[in-house]
Order: structure tokens, then sequence, then C-alpha cells
């Protein structure tokens, strides 16, 4: 099956979404009793932690950590975000660097400018967006020392929409930042999957959001299969996902195949795969991967492969290198909760 397919149902009774590209799993967002990313509190700072240069904040969901917290009191309150979910037994991770988004704008409190995404490259399209977004300010101004950006997935096409993203993410910004006084409170609830999957799967796609879409489209048994520890890769190779308590290992191994190739063939394979598989799955933090064996020229060609295919994952992580034990390091920013815990 050809195309991208987006399903709008429940896992149980869990908000969840699913993304098919050319009829393969590519994404997969179910929620959770969590705070969300993209939550605004109220917060009252409470104590520094000496060592850390961070300090613990009050909300209503539980303790926050903030880092960089110079000039911050006891018993002051700010805004802040949640950045990602945070580990058993942690604080949520959070920072004053706002951000309101939406599927064509955000607004950037502290970061003045009306500007449009890199991405867009067409010059026509960037004044036109330009103008757009100057002429919906102009109705609506952004709140002082804020600024504005149109995301990639903005087009003339949808100019209407756009406007109202722009007029309800500003109209939405001068409420919260003008809230800043009071005890610990929830401003705004980050997005569930659905309004996620909304904001950003954006592209030509069709959308299934009737009543028992997963069944339909076989979601069920491909997030079985993702319980699961081991990944087939093509030539009778494989890749083992596990995660610990302190990392995620990742082992590639060659199979059957003896030929002189395997390892780099089934090393590109596992690359070109393995954000999909982290991003189905869940998992952040450190991951520590062992390779099938290569020769240490044909490193670069797998980081090269690797890099890739993270361009594609909206996920923040780092390419940390090689050990002396010839294992590859990232470092995955935790913005999901991992699948297993979900099921």
């Amino acid at each position: 099956m050809k195309g991208t397919t987006i399903i709008l149902d429940t896992w149980g009774e869990r908000e969840a979404a699913a993304r098919l590209i050319d009829g393969q799993l590519d994404d997969l967002l179910i929620d959770s009793d969590l705070p969300r990313p993209g939550s605004i509190y109220r917060a009252v700072a409470e104590r520094p932690m000496k060592g850390q240069g961070g300090m613990f904040l009050k909300t209503p969901d539980g303790p926050a950590f903030l880092r960089q917290v110079k000039g911050l009191s006891p018993g002051e309150a700010l805004l802040v975000q949640v950045t990602g979910y945070a580990e058993p037994g942690k604080a949520l991770p959070v920072t004053t660097r706002l951000l309101f988004k939406s599927r064509y704008a955000i607004v950037t409190p502290g970061a003045p400018g009306i500007n449009v995404s890199r991405q867009i490259r067409d010059d026509d399209l960037r004044d036109a967006l330009l103008e757009i977004a100057h002429e919906a300010v102009a109705e609506s101004p952004l709140p002082a020392e804020a600024g504005l950006i149109l995301r990639s997935g903005a087009s003339l096409d949808e100019a209407d929409a756009i406007r109202d993203d722009i007029l309800a993410m500003v109209t939405l910004a001068q409420t919260v930042l003008a809230d800043v006084t009071g005890g610990p409170e929830l401003l705004v609830e980050g997005d569930g999957p659905h309004a996620l999957a909304w904001r950003e799967w954006i592209g030509p796609a069709d959308v299934d959001d009737e009543p028992g879409g997963f069944e339909r489209h076989g979601i069920g048994e491909r997030v079985e299969a993702l319980r699961l520890p081991k990944v087939p890769l093509p030539a009778g190779a494989s890749m083992v996902i596990e995660p610990t308590t302190a990392l995620v290992a990742v082992d590639v191994n060659t199979g059957g195949d003896t030929s002189p190739a395997a390892g780099l063939k089934a090393n590109i394979a596992a690359f070109r795969d393995l954000p999909r598989q982290l991003r189905l799955r869940g998992l952040g933090g450190q991951v520590v991967i062992d390779p099938a064996p290569v020769v240490k020229k044909d490193r670069r060609q797998l980081e090269t492969v690797l890099k890739a295919a993270l361009k594609t994952d909206k996920t923040e992580t780092v390419v940390a290198g090689w050990t002396t034990l010839g294992l590859l390091e990232l470092q995955r920013k935790r913005d999901r909760v991992a699948l297993k815990d979900l099921l």
C-alpha cells in the first residue's frame, strides 16, 4: 500500500494515533497519565540544588527541575514548560523558554522577530508567507519581546488556516504570559496524540478517524511485534533492542551471512531503521550500539548512514562517537513514554 495513512483511534481507553507510510508503521503515539511535554505551569521555586546548577520547583503535578536558575529566589513564581517525560522517581524536566506551537506557527517569547522555517527555500513563497504573518500580527500584536516562526508545513494553499493559527497562538501567548502571579497551576495542557498528529504529521495523507481504525489497519499486530526485542533485517541479519535501567543496548547481528561484506550490510540496514524503532518504542536517554564486526575504515560510512536516517526523526539525538571497544554511543531526548510501560 503506497502513500501515507494516519489513523486516529484509541489503545484501550487511551487516545492514540498511528502513521503508516507505504504500509509500514512509521510512528505511534499513545497517551499516558504523565504530564505531557509542552504543558505550561505557573510554578513556585522551592530550593536550589548545589553543585547541579538547578532548582526544584513546585507544580500541581509534583516537583519539577529547572536548570540555569541564576537570579531565581525560593518562593518566586515563574512560568515553565515541560520539555520531556521524567524518568521514574525523578522530577519533571522544565524550561523557562516557552514555545506556543501549532501546525503552521510558533510564537517565541524572548526571541523577537518574524521568520520562516529554513526548510522553506523558495524566496517567493517565503515573501508571501511573511506578508501573511505581518498582516496577522498587525491584527493581533505579538506580546512584548516575542517573535513568530512560520513552520515548514506552511503553504499558500493554507493561507486562511495559517492566519487562524497565528491568531490563536498569539492570543494564547498573551493570555498565558499575563498570568504570572499566584500559586502553582497548570495553565496549558500539552497536546494529546490526536492533536500532535495534526500538528506534526504534515503532508498529504489519508486520515481514518472512525472508531476501530487500529483494527482495520492491523495496528495491533504491529504494536505486538514491538514488544519483542529482536528486529529482523534483510539477508537474515537482525537487531536486538533492549532497554535497561542505565541505557538502551542495541546489538546488530549478521545471522547466517558469512560473506566478507555481511557486517557492513547488516549495520547499514540496522542504522537506517534504528531511529524508527527507537521512535516507535518510545526509547531515549543513552543508547549504546554494538555493531556487527566491521573494519575501522567503515565507521565513517556507518555514521553517515545513521545521521541521514536521524534527519527525518524529530527527536533530538546526538551521535556522541565511538568508544575504545568499538561501540557507538548516542544521546537521545526522552520525549516519549516507553511503549513497554504504556502496554
